[in-house]
Protein backbone atom coordinates (compact mmCIF):
# COMPACT_ATOMS: atom_id res chain seq x y z
CA UNK A 1 0.00 0.00 0.00
CA UNK A 2 2.93 2.50 1.21
CA UNK A 3 4.40 1.99 -2.63
CA UNK A 4 1.64 2.59 -4.11
CA UNK A 5 1.34 5.64 -2.65
CA UNK A 6 4.78 6.59 -3.40
CA UNK A 7 4.54 5.88 -6.83
CA UNK A 8 1.52 7.74 -7.25
CA UNK A 9 3.75 10.91 -5.50
CA UNK A 10 6.49 10.49 -7.94
CA UNK A 11 4.26 10.49 -10.93
CA UNK A 12 2.56 13.47 -9.97
CA UNK A 13 5.39 15.38 -9.33
CA UNK A 14 6.98 14.11 -12.44
CA UNK A 15 3.72 15.32 -14.35
CA UNK A 16 4.46 18.61 -12.85
CA UNK A 17 8.12 19.28 -13.59
CA UNK A 18 7.26 18.34 -17.17
CA UNK A 19 4.50 20.77 -17.07
CA UNK A 20 6.68 23.52 -15.90
CA UNK A 21 9.41 22.37 -18.70
CA UNK A 22 6.90 22.65 -21.67
CA UNK A 23 5.12 25.73 -20.20
CA UNK A 24 8.60 27.69 -19.62
CA UNK A 25 9.57 27.07 -23.42
CA UNK A 26 7.19 29.50 -24.54
CA UNK A 27 8.46 32.63 -24.87
CA UNK A 28 5.53 35.68 -23.78
CA UNK A 29 5.21 38.69 -26.36
CA UNK A 30 3.39 41.84 -24.59
CA UNK A 31 2.21 44.79 -26.36
CA UNK A 32 0.56 48.04 -26.08
CA UNK A 33 -1.16 50.26 -28.72
CA UNK A 34 -2.33 53.69 -27.81
CA UNK A 35 -3.31 57.44 -29.10
CA UNK A 36 -5.51 60.40 -27.91
CA UNK A 37 -9.11 61.49 -29.23
CA UNK A 38 -9.47 65.18 -29.01
CA UNK A 39 -11.97 67.94 -30.10
CA UNK A 40 -10.68 70.64 -32.62
CA UNK A 41 -13.14 73.08 -31.39
CA UNK A 42 -12.54 75.45 -34.30
CA UNK A 43 -12.21 73.02 -36.98
CA UNK A 44 -9.03 74.09 -37.81
CA UNK A 45 -6.92 71.24 -38.27
CA UNK A 46 -4.42 72.22 -36.13
CA UNK A 47 -4.24 71.62 -32.01
CA UNK A 48 -4.81 75.39 -29.91
CA UNK A 49 -5.65 76.35 -26.67
CA UNK A 50 -9.27 76.13 -27.60
CA UNK A 51 -9.15 72.27 -27.95
CA UNK A 52 -9.29 69.50 -25.78
CA UNK A 53 -9.17 66.45 -25.10
CA UNK A 54 -12.55 63.64 -25.39
CA UNK A 55 -13.05 62.04 -22.21
CA UNK A 56 -15.09 58.84 -22.83
CA UNK A 57 -14.51 58.62 -26.37
CA UNK A 58 -15.01 55.19 -27.80
CA UNK A 59 -12.05 53.61 -30.23
CA UNK A 60 -11.88 49.90 -31.66
CA UNK A 61 -8.37 48.12 -32.24
CA UNK A 62 -8.62 45.16 -34.95
CA UNK A 63 -5.30 43.08 -34.99
CA UNK A 64 -4.88 39.81 -37.40
CA UNK A 65 -1.51 38.04 -35.28
CA UNK A 66 1.12 35.93 -36.80
CA UNK A 67 -0.71 32.57 -36.86
CA UNK A 68 -3.90 34.16 -38.49
CA UNK A 69 -6.24 34.80 -36.11
CA UNK A 70 -8.28 37.88 -35.36
CA UNK A 71 -8.75 40.02 -32.23
CA UNK A 72 -11.18 42.58 -31.72
CA UNK A 73 -10.40 45.00 -29.11
CA UNK A 74 -12.95 48.30 -27.62
CA UNK A 75 -10.93 50.93 -25.69
CA UNK A 76 -12.76 54.28 -24.11
CA UNK A 77 -10.31 57.40 -23.41
CA UNK A 78 -9.42 57.89 -19.96
CA UNK A 79 -9.35 61.25 -18.06
CA UNK A 80 -6.62 62.68 -20.55
CA UNK A 81 -8.36 61.47 -23.36
CA UNK A 82 -6.13 58.50 -23.71
CA UNK A 83 -7.20 54.91 -25.03
CA UNK A 84 -4.99 51.96 -24.36
CA UNK A 85 -5.51 48.12 -25.39
CA UNK A 86 -2.37 45.55 -24.41
CA UNK A 87 -2.10 42.16 -24.91
CA UNK A 88 0.69 39.48 -23.52
CA UNK A 89 0.33 36.33 -25.83
CA UNK A 90 2.95 33.86 -26.86
CA UNK A 91 5.85 35.37 -29.28
CA UNK A 92 4.53 32.77 -32.25
CA UNK A 93 1.54 34.49 -31.64
CA UNK A 94 1.89 38.46 -31.94
CA UNK A 95 -0.01 41.08 -33.24
CA UNK A 96 1.18 41.16 -36.95
CA UNK A 97 -0.71 44.22 -38.57
CA UNK A 98 -3.71 46.36 -36.90
CA UNK A 99 -6.54 48.85 -37.74
CA UNK A 100 -7.58 51.05 -34.55
CA UNK A 101 -10.31 53.51 -35.78
CA UNK A 102 -12.98 56.22 -34.26
CA UNK A 103 -16.18 54.49 -32.85
CA UNK A 104 -17.75 57.57 -31.32
CA UNK A 105 -17.49 60.44 -29.13
CA UNK A 106 -19.89 61.28 -26.14
CA UNK A 107 -19.17 64.54 -25.66
CA UNK A 108 -22.74 66.74 -26.42
CA UNK A 109 -20.73 69.40 -28.78
CA UNK A 110 -17.98 67.47 -30.36
CA UNK A 111 -19.28 64.34 -32.25
CA UNK A 112 -18.02 65.36 -36.01
CA UNK A 113 -15.00 63.17 -37.21
CA UNK A 114 -12.53 65.26 -38.51
CA UNK A 115 -10.35 64.69 -41.73
CA UNK A 116 -12.54 61.91 -42.64
CA UNK A 117 -10.53 59.28 -40.60
CA UNK A 118 -12.30 55.99 -40.35
CA UNK A 119 -9.20 54.27 -39.67
CA UNK A 120 -5.03 53.76 -38.93
CA UNK A 121 -3.70 50.73 -40.22
CA UNK A 122 -0.28 49.61 -39.41
CA UNK A 123 2.12 46.56 -38.77
CA UNK A 124 2.80 46.12 -35.34
CA UNK A 125 7.02 45.18 -35.47
CA UNK A 126 7.89 46.46 -32.06
CA UNK A 127 9.58 43.93 -29.86
CA UNK A 128 8.02 42.72 -26.63
CA UNK A 129 7.06 45.67 -23.77
CA UNK A 130 7.05 48.57 -26.34
CA UNK A 131 4.49 50.24 -27.35
CA UNK A 132 2.81 51.67 -30.90
CA UNK A 133 1.64 55.40 -30.91
CA UNK A 134 -1.37 55.98 -32.94
CA UNK A 135 -1.76 60.17 -34.34
CA UNK A 136 -4.57 61.53 -32.55
CA UNK A 137 -8.33 61.19 -33.49
CA UNK A 138 -10.06 64.25 -34.31
CA UNK A 139 -13.36 65.25 -33.70
CA UNK A 140 -14.94 68.69 -34.10
CA UNK A 141 -18.63 70.31 -33.11
CA UNK A 142 -21.09 71.02 -35.75
CA UNK A 143 -20.95 74.65 -35.36
CA UNK A 144 -17.52 76.51 -34.65
CA UNK A 145 -17.99 79.05 -31.41
CA UNK A 146 -18.16 82.70 -32.85
CA UNK A 147 -14.86 82.89 -31.01
CA UNK A 148 -12.74 81.01 -33.76
CA UNK A 149 -13.84 83.02 -36.68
Amino acid sequence: MEAQRKRKVVMVLTLFVMMTMFFSCVRAWTGEIHGRVVCDVCGDSSIGPEDHILEGAEVAVLCITKSGEVLNYQAFTDAKGIYRVAETMPESDRWDACLARPISSFHEHCTHLGDGTSGIKFTYSRPSGYSHTIRPFVYRPANAPLYCV
